[in-house]
């Protein structure tokens, strides 16, 4: 595994020696931009605007604008005369619980491993850590920036994750359209909500989640690769409910909770008007018989013969 930073941590008067190496990786699968009539990748040269020309790399310079087109010139030297002391070391500052720091904090991990000589002082942190179950606030400098992290325990290693100052983390005040935190909710819908959500509920298990578009795309390269054709992956069908209660009982009854609606006392429904009865206590009936109609017919047939 590479190592993208050597120094110590710094553990009151005890010094650790460690190495650092990249934890996690993107996977993302990338494109490279081609030439369309000759499939030859495109490069992009560093020009100068003014002195009309490509300029080479040690012609390059940092600059900071501080209002449109003026700049503060910075050498590498004015970035070492202010390097930190602790440049080559994490310095532990305190020692917190995991459970205070919101996720929205962390940002990079990185995996420490120790030097030749730090391997007894490491095992030392790493059980003290493990008895304890605290994890550390360290300040670290990389790259020329000093950032702020937590040292803690991933398995049987020490790990280090740089972490967000409070100010670079946005507040929420500034989110729009967020709905108020009183907004009044149906029992109902709150109850099959939070059924759902226990329903829903499983350890984690991080092994069960597949970057499935990831797996579609390196197949569709490597059939196109082979000369063969794409096959288009069919829809997956989706409901088109719109009313909150309809999603929610259709949610409950696709994850197990069919039978959780069942609690819950449905919407009263309009009563039918009652039907008016006879003193005999039977219902009027709403349209003559068909033989009643017929009966009537012959009598009046009847009655006009006898006139005539």
């Amino acid at each position: 595994m590479h190592t993208v930073w050597k120094g110590s941590i710094s553990f009151g008067l005890v010094n650790i020696p460690v190495r650092m190496h990249t934890a996690t990786e993107e996977r993302d699968i990338r494109f490279r931009q081609l030439h369309s009539e000759c499939h030859t990748p495109i490069k992009y040269a560093k020009m100068c605007p003014h002195c009309q020309r490509e300029v080479d790399a040690s012609e390059i310079v940092r600059g900071f604008e501080y209002e449109k087109g003026n700049f503060v010139i910075i050498h590498d030297e004015d970035l070492e005369a202010i390097a930190p002391e602790t440049r080559k070391a994490i310095e532990i500052l305190d020692f917190v619980d995991l459970n205070e720091i919101d996720p929205v904090y962390f940002d990079k991990s990185y995996f420490l491993s120790p030097q030749d000589t730090g391997e007894k002082a490491y095992a030392l942190l790493r059980a003290a850590m493990e008895e304890t179950g605290k994890i550390a606030v360290a300040r670290v400098t990389m790259r020329n920036r000093q950032s702020l992290a937590v040292v803690r325990l991933y398995e049987h290693c020490i790990m280090l994750e740089t972490i967000f100052y409070p100010d670079e983390v946005r507040p929420v005040s500034q989110v729009p359209s967020l709905p108020e935190a009183d907004v009044p909710l149906a029992d109902n819908e709150l109850k099959m909500a939070a059924e759902l959500i226990r329903n829903m509920t499983t350890p984690f298990d991080p092994a069960k989640y597949k970057d499935e578009y990831r797996s579609q795309l390196q197949a569709m390269i490597e059939n196109k690769r082979k000369g063969e054709e794409v096959a288009v992956a069919p829809a997956a069908p989706r409901a088109n409910v719109i009313d909150l209660m309809q999603a929610l009982k259709e949610s409950l009854a696709a994850t197990g909770g069919a039978s959780a609606p069942a609690k819950l006392e449905p919407e009263p429904t309009p009563a039918a008007p009652a039907k008016k009865r006879t003193a005999a206590g039977k219902e009027p009936s709403q349209e003559p018989a068909a033989g009643a109609t017929t009966t009537t017919t012959k009598k009046l047939r009847r009655k006009k013969a006898k006139s005539s």
